[in-house]
């Protein structure tokens, strides 16, 4: 019998970037578990193939790390090694390194480690990866996995996936707003867990207002902490509904998957709108690159000028006055981004990648 555990330390949308990689070691083991940060238990707990989820808060991973605990690293030492597991497999993005993780595993006792690191791990891992250029991080995830012996079912695509079934909407959403949405409707997701990735208040409000004047109704997502933000994005517009904060995590997915389509930012939700299936018009700060992090083959647009002075910067706070990356992204363009991937055609788009001006007026596949 092999146990395998799978390590992804960082937020929801990482997290359902791994999800195909998962799937593939799950498919050549008897058990895999995942061993997840606060920030991901969530979407963690939605991945199929996952059969337990263990939580623990690295101290070099995540947007704000706590500082170093020697007794809850050796708690996470004895728990894992308790498990015994067979193999684990360390998944990281292209600018994480793996070794602390795999030093953790190692001193828990685990025989085989493997991790895509371009430092020299000494005998920290058996498999040192080198990820491939021009991968999107499912495609590296799904490189390393299959390093480590893992593969996909024959009927497995590949896609980003959860668990199903979803909840109903109508539980999914408070009465008062399930109430209020009729036969169709567009979700924004104005907030981001970096700000750099976000539209403005203003911005996003007026995206929202443009919307709703032609003729959509608007679901205003986010989580318990933006509820605020969502609050001034969607106060007083006719035919807008706020449910910021009130959903579950499931329940804010059933919301994405019955959405014509999701206008968000790079950050886990716009990952979600895509493991439902959902179309989604990204805007998207080029402080990290669209071509490894823009949605995972869904209908999309990525809207926003991917050549800003904030390009590859990895910036958490927007470097440049007036956020020009994605406020020269006007309304009008968001709407147009919106009508072409709601036609009766819109499965032809499969992925549109460029400047505002690039928008197609209807669907047509095109990468700018």
């Amino acid at each position: 019998m092999t146990r395998v555990l799978a390590v992804r330390l960082d937020s929801d949308g990482d997290v359902l970037l791994t999800g195909p990689a998962l799937r593939a070691l799950a498919a050549t083991a008897d058990g895999l578990d995942l061993l997840a940060s606060p920030a991901g238990a969530q979407a963690a707990r939605l991945l199929p193939g996952v059969d337990d989820v263990l939580v623990f808060d690295p101290p070099w991973s995540g947007y704000r790390p706590p500082a170093v605990d020697p007794a809850a690293v050796q708690e996470l030492v004895a728990a894992l090694a308790a498990r015994r597991y067979d193999r684990a497999v360390v998944f990281t993005s292209f600018h994480q390194s793996p070794l602390p993780a795999a030093l953790v595993l190692r001193l828990a006792g685990v025989p085989f480690v493997a991790g895509t690191s371009v430092d020299y791990p000494g005998s920290l891992l058996d498999v040192r990866h080198r990820r491939p250029d021009g991968l999107h991080e499912v495609e590296a995830a799904l490189d390393l996995a299959a390093a480590a012996g893992g593969r996909l079912a024959d009927d497995d695509p590949g896609h980003l996936a959860v668990r199903r079934p979803l909840p109903d909407l109508r539980d999914a959403l408070p009465a008062d707003a399930h109430a209020r949405v009729g036969g169709g409707y567009v979700v924004v997701h104005p907030g981001a867990s970096v700000p750099a990735r976000a539209p403005s208040p203003e911005h996003a409000r007026a995206i929202v207002a443009a919307l709703a004047d032609a003729g959509r109704t608007v679901l205003v997502t986010g989580g318990p902490g933006e509820r605020e933000l969502a609050g001034r994005v969607a106060a007083g517009l006719p035919g807008v509904v706020d449910v910021a904060g009130r959903t579950t995590l499931p329940g804010l997915a059933a919301v994405l998957a019955d959405a014509d389509a999701v206008v968000v930012g790079n950050t886990g939700p716009a990952h979600l709108a895509a493991a439902v299936g959902a179309p989604v018009v990204s805007l998207f700060s080029p402080v990290v690159p669209a071509d490894r992090w823009s949605p995972w083959a869904v209908p999309s647009v990525v809207l926003g000028d991917q050549e800003a002075p904030c390009a590859g910067s990895r910036a958490r706070e927007c470097p440049v006055a007036g956020h020009p990356c994605l406020s020269s992204v006007t309304p009008a363009q968001v709407v147009a981004a919106v009508d072409a991937l709601t036609v009766a055609s819109a499965p032809a788009v499969e992925h549109v990648v460029g400047t505002p001006a690039d928008v197609p007026a209807a669907p047509e596949e095109v990468v700018a």
